[in-house]
Order: structure tokens, then C-alpha cells, then sequence
């Protein structure tokens, strides 16, 4: 199995590059796990599609202010995408210039001085080493690191609108997609309906755009991010099964989190409480340990996100529902519509 596995073909107009006026405006598609039907609706019927004692877990990091332009002192012009902030004096990151810049060269971003202090393939460490901190230079001077597709500049509407409305743990310089479709109301509606509310940190990393490389996906490896699930996390998870209820996902992220957790050498299978780095890769064959049911956004082709949807319905189901959102006009990718799978 390789990545052309999991082509098709994604019109450029079918790739959403605003948000909606409304979060909960978006449109949901739900796609049955155990024989692929399909049922066209609004994501405002979420509470229909769940039932009173079901855990929805969602991922409550905060998207950083990620993209910063500034120069180096010899002049030339850097854009510097933030991939995690180390310690209060140093960050990892990627530059983009005409030349590489050097150990030991300085890099200027508004009032703040940066320092070449290590490079380890494309990702440099930067150490402050005068002017305004780290985090006052983010805040003054970072853009939303829209993602590569959204053909358009950052604006002071997507500072809210690229956020989950919980979003509380700074490390993110990409958002948990699936979770932009909630708002207060929807989120009521759901806590009416008996719905129990959970939390996991996962914070997305730049790499979540990359791109697999030719040939068998087992040899492939993902890049890593850095995850925390709780005790308290796993104590609902638990009550949630004790009850009959089922864990549901809000996005790939959450996925990640619980069955990475699930999968160290330590808990065999099940939930127990992790904080460290994960790099899990989940294809069609993997089990699932944790989850129940997700939703999720519509993903690019070929890539690690659509294979982890692939794994968890099928290929042959999620392709024809792609096939199926095309030709009804959802939108795709990060401000796109949204699929339930259960």
C-alpha cells in the first residue's frame, strides 16, 4: 500500500478559503462504519447523531501567532514559521530566505534580536539575545499560519476564527480543524443532550502538511508533536464505557492522542495517562484501541490524515463519501465542512 492509494482528484474551488460567517453554519456529512451509507445534514445535527452518555473529546491547544517576517543583519529578508517555542530564550523554526542564514547570524524581527545558535535538517533553533521577549515578538508580530492551500494573507478575522472556542494550551502552529465547527449554542445543544465534555493537548506541528514520500507506507515515519493525556481524561473515558457510551473524537489530533496514549509499552491497549512526544502513523489495518466514533474535516489527498480516516472506515468507504461531498458542494480542508463516521 503507497500513497496513490489515497489520490483524488480535489478541485481548487472545492478547497474553502474563508471561514463561514457562522462556526456551526458548516455542513456535516455522516457515513455509517459498518456499510458506508450516507446521510447529508448540518453540523448542527451533531446532537442527533450522538446519544446521552457519549464522551466527545476535544484538543485544547492554542494556535500561536506562527508566522513572522523580519531580517537578517546583512539585510536580506527572512520568514520565520515557528514550529515550537523551546523555553522562554529559544524557539525552533523554519526559515525561508534567499540564502540559508549561518550559525551565529542574527535575525531581526521588530524589535527583537534572534540568533542562529543550531540547524538540524530544515528546522533551526533561534536564542533571544536582545530587544522584547520571545512571546511579546509573537504577539506583536506573528500571523496566523494559515495553511499552504488558503491562497489569500492572514486577517485580523482569522486570529478567532483559525481557534477552537477552548482553546487554553499555547503550542499549535496549525489548529485542530474539526473542532472550528463548535460554537456556545452547539455546544449547549450537545451538553443538553447528555453528551460529556473531555480534553486532550496535542500540539500541531508544521509537519502535518508534509508530504509522504514514493513507496510502501509501512516504511514511512510522521513527524512528531507533543501530547498530554490526562488522568482525569482517562477516568471519563472509563465512566464513559462503564456506561455504554462511546468515545467520539473531534478530529485526526484527538485520534492521535488516545490511541498513542493507548499504545505504550506500559498500557497494552488501554488509556492511560501520557505526556511526551508522539509521532504515531495510523493506516488502514491498524485497530483501534480508544475511539468509537470521529468527526473530522475532509483531507487533502495522499496524505497521513485521510489514511488515519481510511483506517478507521475504509478506503473504498471515505473515497466514494469524498466522491459524494464533491458533487454535493462541501467544502474541503481547514475552513471546510465536516464527516461523522460511527
Amino acid at each position: 500500500m503507497n500513497k496513490h492509494d489515497f489520490d483524488y482528484d480535489l478541485p481548487a474551488d472545492s478547497i474553502a478559503q474563508q471561514p463561514l460567517a457562522r462556526r456551526s453554519a458548516s455542513r456535516l456529512l455522516t457515513l455509517a462504519r459498518d456499510d458506508g451509507h450516507l446521510i447529508d445534514g448540518a453540523i448542527t445535527d451533531l446532537p442527533d447523531r450522538l446519544a446521552q452518555g457519549d464522551l466527545l473529546v476535544f484538543n485544547d491547544t492554542r494556535v500561536l501567532a506562527a508566522r513572522l517576517f523580519g531580517h537578517k543583519h546583512s539585510g536580506g529578508a527572512v520568514e520565520v514559521m515557528l514550529e515550537r517555542i523551546l523555553d522562554s530564550q529559544r524557539i525552533s523554526a523554519k526559515i525561508r530566505a534567499n540564502k540559508p542564514p549561518k550559525p551565529g547570524a542574527g535575525i531581526v524581527i521588530g524589535d527583537t534580536t534572534l540568533e542562529v545558535a543550531a540547524r538540524e535538517g530544515e528546522l533551526y533553533t533561534l536564542a533571544h539575545v536582545a530587544g522584547d521577549s520571545i512571546a511579546t515578538m509573537i504577539e506583536a508580530h506573528g500571523h496566523v499560519p494559515l495553511p499552504p492551500y488558503i491562497r489569500r494573507e492572514d486577517t485580523a478575522g482569522d486570529r478567532a476564527r483559525y481557534q477552537t472556542v477552548w482553546a487554553r494550551h499555547d503550542g499549535a502552529v496549525a489548529a485542530p480543524t474539526a473542532g472550528l465547527h463548535f460554537d456556545d449554542a452547539l455546544l449547549t445543544a450537545l451538553a443538553d443532550k447528555g453528551v460529556d465534555f473531555g480534553y486532550v493537548t496535542l500540539h500541531v506541528g508544521s509537519g502535518t502538511y508534509q508530504r509522504l514520500r514514493e513507496g510502501d507506507l509501512a516504511d514511512q515515519r510522521l513527524h512528531a508533536e507533543r501530547v498530554h493525556v490526562d488522568e482525569r481524561l482517562c477516568a471519563q473515558v472509563a465512566a464513559t464505557r462503564a456506561r455504554g457510551g462511546r468515545v467520539v473524537a473531534v478530529g485526526t489530533t484527538v485520534v492521535r492522542s488516545l490511541e498513542s496514549a493507548a499504545r505504550q509499552p506500559q498500557a497494552e491497549g488501554r488509556l492511560q495517562p501520557f505526556a511526551g512526544e508522539t509521532a504515531l502513523f495510523i493506516k488502514p489495518g491498524d485497530p483501534f484501541h480508544v475511539v468509537d466514533a470521529m468527526l473530522t474535516n475532509f483531507h487533502e489527498p495522499q496524505s497521513s490524515l485521510l489514511m488515519l480516516v481510511s483506517a478507521f472506515a475504509s478506503r473504498e468507504a471515505v473515497l466514494n463519501a469524498y466522491e459524494h461531498a464533491k458533487t454535493g458542494g462541501y467544502r474541503f480542508l481547514s475552513y471546510g465542512d465536516a464527516m461523522f463516521i460511527g
